[in-house]
């Protein structure tokens, strides 16, 4: 029973990494308008940086069993430059050539900060309310990411209302049995609702179509499909302040996991600082690979705390098996016929205990009108710039559109900007921001 216990959950973190993985490189096909093959390709290419990333993440970084996927601050960057590229008369290949150098340049700042542990020194301008901020807004911008996914079938930017039917039947599936079922069912919640989610839009005819474009058993990843990279001051901006996004993002990971699996034998800053030079390294690989870059995932807090699977083995293993797999065109055709809608469900499911985890982090100080207020101001800034139009900052310059139409990146520096600007007002608690 035991053995049949670890094989489920290996299946289950590779069917959670597997779903990370998915929408992504289909929304950067349809961006940059890539053909079947280069989309294939680039499905490839993010699996094997996924399950590369994770397991670098998990056996010398951070060293907690967390997902890494694609990053949607980085989506939003490709989605910005393709518009502005577009229009200053660049090519899709000279437009993914100066986003690599992006990527490249944050790789090795966060390569630089953490082997050398300087990124200690940023370590107090992430407070848990600046934690909190970014999480929540973070469970905010996926839970409308997820819900566009449940309501559209396979990336359609229409209402398919019978898949959003299912999806939220997929949703409510998982939610039930991982707060009401027993035993390994609880455990295996997600991957249950998964499975049962595959099969029946399978039964209805809407399984998602094989990307699969070559003939080949085993194909390697290619190195630099899109050429080398392209700098310029514009992106070397952005990639300088994206660089501290991603470091939030390291740390609001690191923090949530400690919460899900609690465990003191490595520091936070230790953990921080190994988990900073693994994500350095996982940008350059991205970089080589011509693929978008993948970070730790947050959100896997809440998919450990839903199935109580803790264990760093398991999930390395289905990180060796997801990289394994990725060498394999016909097996990553068949992956990707996973329907969009099935994965966001489960996904958008797993988002629940991180909402739990996102206001317990704002709530680790009293809420006085100085935090009631720096809260409020962030958060309410965030979503308005979300909820703008795509084209509302399209008069702006290139560099302040990167910056500007970008909630999360909005809210995050606002709430740090407020904090360090109220600061007077309270002491910060030692144990409260790992100091």
């Amino acid at each position: 029973m035991k053995a049949e216990n670890k094989s489920l959950s290996v299946f289950q973190w590779f069917i959670y990494l597997l779903a990370n993985s998915i929408a992504i490189p289909i929304v950067v096909g349809d961006i940059f308008q890539l053909s079947g093959a280069e989309t294939s390709s680039l499905m490839q290419r993010v699996f094997f940086i996924v399950g590369l990333s994770s397991f670098i993440q998990a056996k010398f970084g951070h060293r907690y069993p967390i997902a890494d996927g694609p990053a949607g601050s980085w989506v939003s960057i490709f989605v910005i430059y393709a518009s502005v590229g577009i229009q200053q008369g660049k090519t899709i290949t000279e437009i993914l050539q100066i986003l690599m150098a992006g990527l490249f340049i944050s790789g090795v700042i966060l390569f630089i900060l953490g082997i050398t542990k300087w990124v200690r020194y940023v370590l107090f301008l992430f407070t848990p309310i600046v934690t909190g901020t970014f999480l929540l807004l973070l469970a905010i911008q996926l839970s409308g990411v997820f819900l566009k996914g449940m309501s559209s079938y396979n990336g359609g930017s229409q209402l398919d209302l019978l898949s959003f039917l299912l999806s939220l039947l997929v949703f409510a599936l998982i939610v039930f049995l991982s707060t009401k079922g027993k035993g390994w069912v609880k455990s295996y919640a997600v991957l249950v609702g998964i499975l049962f989610g595959w099969l029946l839009f399978a039964a209805v005819g809407k399984d998602g179509p094989s990307l699969s474009n070559t003939t080949d058993l085993v194909e390697l990843p290619k190195l630099f499909v899109w050429g080398l990279p392209e700098f310029n001051r514009s992106i070397m901006f952005t990639a300088l302040l994206f660089t501290l996004l991603l470091i939030s993002n390291t740390i609001a990971a690191i923090s949530s996991a400690e919460e899900a699996i609690p465990s003191q034998k490595i520091s936070f800053q230790q953990r921080l600082s190994s988990s900073t030079w693994a994500g350095g390294i996982s940008h350059l690989f991205a970089t080589m690979f011509s693929t978008i870059g993948v970070v730790p995932l947050p959100a896997t807090a809440g998919f450990v705390k839903l199935t109580k699977q803790n264990r760093i083995l398991p999930f390395l293993v289905a990180c060796l098996i997801l990289i394994v797999i990725s060498l394999f065109p016909s097996i990553v055709g068949f992956l990707a016929s996973l329907p969009l809608p099935v994965a966001s469900a489960a996904l958008l499911a797993t988002l629940i205990e991180m909402y739990g985890i996102a206001f317990r982090s704002l709530t680790k100080r009293s809420l006085t009108t100085r935090n009631r207020t720096i809260i409020g101001i962030s958060v309410l800034s965030g979503i308005c710039t979300m909820i703008l139009s795509d084209d509302f900052f399209s008069g702006f310059p290139s560099l302040l559109q990167n910056i500007l139409s970008n909630g999360l990146l909005i809210a995050t520096f606002m709430a740090i900007f407020l904090e360090q600007l109220l600061k007077n007002e309270c002491r910060f608690e030692k144990n409260g921001n790992k100091l």
